[in-house]
């Protein structure tokens, strides 16, 4: 055993040598599925061993390691593997070092018959880090002589005439020997006689035969019968031998034996011959007449029972045709002996040899065989996704028991373009990847493998063949989306639902097994874990606490999901939880100040109606719709106080009857827009007082405010108009009192000097700054003086002369009576000073009247804005009638314009809307 010539590898780029006949053996071995992302790089090499038939399992052949010099991976278990295609274990390769052994008997004869060469073939493959060698493997089965030379009878007979002449030759029947080559039958030997000897003859199938060869002539009267031995002898060491009896009788005289046309004849047969084909007509004449010359046909009898089963030959005509299909592939040369035969008494039977060369034929399709490099499904390979390109896929070897151009194959791949044939043997393809692959995207691929021979017409096979993909851990879990929102109610209980993340992973088994986990982070000083937990398997998300919006209005939830691939793959998704404003606070009222719930508000007991006694002001620790307050009183309304819904102002609904001892009580509430609504209340207690707070702006003024909050070009528009108001208004007054001071003065009504106020000249441009730069109330008290000085009327008759705009100041020195609060200015009609004769606003126009006139008043008659209506704006003359009160009457009101209240101008101008 060992490698041929002497040990040394021999190694062609060229096919391996199969088995002559209908014999051949592959032996392929599934690979590891690693090996899919190896790359192809030695093709075609051949290593050739020897060994003997029946040695015993476990002998060694050789090492493919050492004998091809291939380095070893001592981290791996495997290096090499053996391909496999049937059960048949002959020969084992080790997989950690590449040596083979016989895996069990092996009998040449039973596997090559006579065939001269036998050989098992199998591909190996070498593998190591990414890349491999395919070796292809030829070992040859030598024969041992373990098989004796045989005869098909221990006995046999044969007859010979005694008028036979010398040199007739009589065929023997051949020995049987398993053995080929110097195992085989190499001669006869025959016992020794006096009158016959043996020739050894090869016939055309290779089968050493002998005949009997007569040496002396006959005479039937003195011996009728020999007896002799035939012993068939091999070549091996030792040699075997086999042997028969032989018993040879001499007939009787027959004078003539028939003659054939030839003594032999050799003819050809297609293999696709049908039965019946007349393969020869034979033809033998007897010189005879009578019965001894009718010849009749037959085999020899030492004709093969096989042979006997497949042609046959009529014994009358001759004619020898076909009975049973022959097969080149089976055997290709057949050598039979017909014999002639009169019917005369002791015939002599004449031999004619007839060699039948069968021809072959395109009558074989090509055989195709796949092997798989890893299989779990008879028809189906597997094949990593993350192979690259150019890994192997299976071995496809074909096989066409024709020959010559009929058994020469050639293979064509079908069924996508990722995977493509490359040729390794003569009769061996690869199937290789030639693109990336992709198991999420095609799983599964079908391919058509079609095996067509060069014969003519060319015949063909084709086979359908499965690849499917493997799954490898490329695909990381995916969340739909990076962030999801996610709503929570406020005041939840802890361990309730809050929702369930899922990701989606496109890798099976393991690779495609999701696991979740938090992502650690702190929140508010806390680890996130004592906020949510969460289910690792099923991605469910609960809450650990109860959570208040008012403290946190968002929580960010990172969450990692993780494969079972190795390497394992994770993504991360943010879970926004949002938590949701419940109408869960009350409304806080932080103004005015409470005590036990309640406040103490101090106005004047003559407030008149639109008075703004307070403001109530209250926050809500809820946001959006639950954090929109409204104000009511509940108690109290009908005392004379209302409150504005939206702004909380309190202000005096009508007026006030209350005395200065009296206390009035007020419940207001403060409720938001929540669902179910939160209410907090206050009482609010009003006293009364003498005199003026510096009270909040009045219900008109701040309607006025709210009426003028538009926008940048309705202001300006009303600016300047309000300015052209206030220039002509000014205009209109300075005109007025000159031209009142004029009449006074021819009328004589009295002292200019003594009754005429202080007036003091300014600049018409003054106007608006004057009137724009008071920050006090809309109707101010001023007391007049007991003894005003008065300014030269030659300064107002100067400027009425000039046509400058002028306005008049009036100044007081007035005592303020002390109120019930320190800083409050004291209220009309409680000065003790004798007034002189002053001059107020009245129309539009400023007029000087009597100071004992007591219908002195700012006051709206409620009657619309008509100034008929009004006390002040009465031009009827009818004043003038009214009794005047004596001297010691109350100081009366000059009634100043407050910046701020405008309207009065409007409505004097008829403007008020």
């Amino acid at each position: 055993m060992g490698l041929l010539s002497e040990g040394k590898i021999t190694t062609k780029m060229t096919r391996g040598t199969f088995i002559t006949y209908w014999h051949r053996w592959i032996f392929i071995f599934s690979i590891h599925q690693f090996l899919f992302a190896s790359r192809a790089q030695s093709e075609g090499n051949t290593v050739r061993y020897q060994t003997m038939e029946e040695d015993a399992p476990g002998t060694v052949i050789g090492n493919l390691a050492k004998d091809m010099s291939l380095s070893l991976s001592h981290s791996s278990k495997s290096n090499f593997r053996m391909m496999k295609q049937f059960n048949d274990s002959f020969i084992r390769v080790r997989e950690s070092n590449g040596e083979l052994i016989v895996g069990e008997r092996i009998d040449r004869e039973r596997i090559c018959r006579h065939t001269p060469q036998c050989l098992i073939t199998f591909d190996v493959v070498n593998f190591s880090k990414d890349r491999y060698k395919l070796i292809h493997v030829e070992v040859e089965i030598m024969d041992i002589n373990d098989n004796s030379p045989e005869f098909p009878n221990k006995e046999s007979i044969v007859e010979i005439s005694e008028n036979a002449a010398v040199g007739s030759r009589v065929p023997l029947d051949p020995a049987v020997d398993a053995d080929v080559g110097s195992n085989y039958i190499q001669s006869y030997q025959i016992s020794v006689n006096s009158h016959f000897t043996i020739d050894v003859l090869l016939r055309a199938d290779g089968v050493k035969y002998a005949e009997l060869v007569l040496m002396k002539e006959l005479d039937r009267e003195t011996q009728s019968s020999y007896t002799v031995e035939l012993v068939a002898t091999d070549g091996g060491t030792p040699y075997r031998s086999g042997s028969t009896k032989i018993t040879i009788k001499v007939t009787d005289f027959n004078d003539n034996s028939p003659v054939f046309d030839q003594n032999s004849f050799s003819v050809s047969l297609p293999e696709d011959a049908p039965v019946g084909t007349v393969i020869l007509d034979l033809n033998a004449v007897d010189a005879d007449e009578g019965l001894n010359g009718e010849v009749v046909y037959g085999f020899g009898k030492q004709v093969s029972h096989e042979i006997r089963e497949l042609f046959q030959v009529d014994n009358k005509s001759g004619r020898l045709t076909l009975r049973s299909p022959v097969d080149f592939e089976d055997k290709s040369t057949y050598e039979l002996d017909v014999q002639a035969t009169d019917l005369g008494p002791n015939p002599t039977p004449s031999v004619c040899k007839i060699i039948i060369h069968v021809t072959d034929v395109n009558d074989n399709a090509p055989e195709i065989s796949i092997t798989p490099m890893t299989s779990i499904t008879t028809g189906i390979a597997y094949i990593s996704e993350s192979a690259d390109k150019d890994s192997l896929v299976a071995l496809i070897s074909t096989l066409d028991r024709d020959s010559g151009v009929n058994s020469q194959v050639h293979c064509t791949l079908y069924g996508h373009d990722h995977f493509k044939l490359r040729q390794a043997y003569e009769d061996s393809y690869m199937i290789v990847t030639a693109a990336a692959l992709d198991r999420e995207r095609i799983s599964e691929y079908n391919l058509t493998v079609m095996a067509e021979d060069f014969g003519s017409p060319p015949l063909r096979k084709i086979t359908q063949y499965t690849v499917r993909l493997s799954d490898e851990n490329d695909n990381a879990p995916h969340f739909a989306k990076a962030v999801y929102e996610v709503s929570v109610v406020e005041n939840n209980a802890p361990g309730a639902y809050i929702t369930i993340v899922e990701a989606s992973d496109a890798d099976l088994g393991n690779n495609g097994k999701i696991t979740y986990r938090l992502v650690d982070s702190v929140i508010m000083g806390s680890p996130l874990n004592t906020f949510v937990s969460l289910n690792s398997v099923s991605g469910s998300i609960y809450a650990l606490r109860s959570f208040n919006y008012e403290v946190m209005k968002q929580l960010d939830v990172h969450i990692q999901a993780s494969d079972g691939g190795s390497p394992q793959l994770q993504s991360t998704a943010v879970i926004r939880l949002k938590i949701v404003d419940q109408n869960d606070n009350q409304p806080s009222i932080i103004e005015p100040p409470l005590y036990k719930g309640s406040a103490e508000v101090i106005l004047p007991k003559d407030a008149p109606a639109g008075y703004v006694v307070t403001q109530i002001k209250a926050t809500d620790a809820d946001e959006g719709i639950n954090a929109q307050l409204s104000f009511k009183i509940t108690e109290g309304g009908h005392l004379g106080f209302s409150i504005n819904k939206d702004t909380g102002k309190v202000h005096v609904s009508r007026q006030l009857t209350y005395d200065l001892t009296d206390n009035v009580k007020v419940t207001v509430s403060v409720i938001d827009n929540g669902s179910p609504a939160l209410t907090s209340t206050a009482i609010i207690h009003f006293s009364f007082i003498e005199g003026t707070l510096p009270s909040l702006p009045s219900l008109a003024q701040n309607g006025s405010k709210e009426l003028f909050e538009w926008d940048m070009s309705i202001a300006i528009i009303i600016v300047l108009a309000g300015s052209c108001s206030l220039l002509l208004l000014a205009i209109i007054l300075i005109t007025t009192i000159c031209s009142r001071r004029k009449k006074e003065t021819r009328e004589g009504g009295f002292d200019e000097k003594e009754d005429i106020p202080n007036v003091e000249k300014v600049e018409s441009g003054h106007i608006d700054s004057l009137i724009a730069n008071h920050k006090g109330k809309v109707f101010d008290t001023h007391p007049f003086p007991e003894k005003p000085p008065l300014a030269g009327s030659n300064a107002a008759e100067t400027g009425c002369e000039d046509g400058r705009q002028t306005a008049g100041i009036f100044e007081s020195n007035s005592r303020v009576m002390e109120g019930k609060l320190k800083g409050y200015s004291t209220l009309p009609g409680y000065g003790k000073e004798t007034v002189r004769p002053i001059t107020i606003w009245k129309g539009n126009s400023f007029t000087t009247i009597s100071a004992r006139d007591p219908h002195i008043s700012g006051k709206d008659s409620g009657k619309g804005d008509s100034d008929f209506n009004d006390s002040d704006s009465d031009i009827s003359g009818d004043v003038h009638k009214k009794e005047s009160p004596p001297m010691n009457s109350e100081p009366a009101t000059v009634l100043m314009l407050h910046p701020d209240s405008t309207a009065v101008f409007h409505r004097s101008l008829g403007m008020y809307k």
